[in-house]
């Protein structure tokens, strides 16, 4: 199911860049910073609840391009018939394209590395595509898939932002 999924979600990148090349191209160059929340559902077990914060640089280029670094902190919630197993905490490092198919919805993906912050926990791989929808009053609505391929952990989550024009 997961290949599939990968499957689905590259084809699906790929159109949507294919597509966007289409697109009205955007006027400025602009940095920007989100400022986000990011409450999910784990898809794995014995993880439930996933709730993470994040700072994401984005860089506009020409077109409908704009270029993503981000950070943050997520922390995976482990369900109470697993207990007294640890919660697992992650500081992911990802960088990523979001493009643009019309003026305010976006496709993106992300890819990087977490860093694990529970004792002996080691760093692994993340990758994280997602769409969303760019309010121009700088609110910023998305929902992503997260796969630690490390930890076994994955969620859906959703993404409620603020973003800071820098370049004004």
């Amino acid at each position: 199911m997961k290949t599939s999924f990968k499957l689905f979600t590259a084809a699906f990148a790929i159109a949507a860049l294919v597509f966007a090349t289409e697109t009205k191209a955007q006027d400025s160059q602009a940095w920007r910073l989100g400022v986000g929340i990011n409450p999910g559902v784990s898809i794995d077990s014995p993880y439930g609840f996933v709730l993470g914060g994040d700072l994401k640089l984005q860089k506009d280029l020409v077109g409908p391009v704009s270029l993503t670094l981000s950070t943050g902190y997520t922390n995976f919630f482990v369900k109470d018939e697993f207990k007294p197993a640890d919660d697992l905490g992650i500081i992911p490092l990802k960088a990523g394209v979001k493009v643009f198919v019309t003026p305010n919805f976006y496709v993106g993906g992300e890819l990087g590395a977490g860093f694990g912050t529970n004792d002996g926990a080691e760093t692994s791989f993340v990758w994280a595509p997602a769409i969303g929808w760019g309010f121009g009053n700088g609110l910023d609505l998305g929902v992503r898939y997260e796969e630690f391929t490390k930890y076994d952990a994955s969620q859906v989550a959703l993404r409620i932002a603020y973003g800071f024009n820098l370049s004004k």
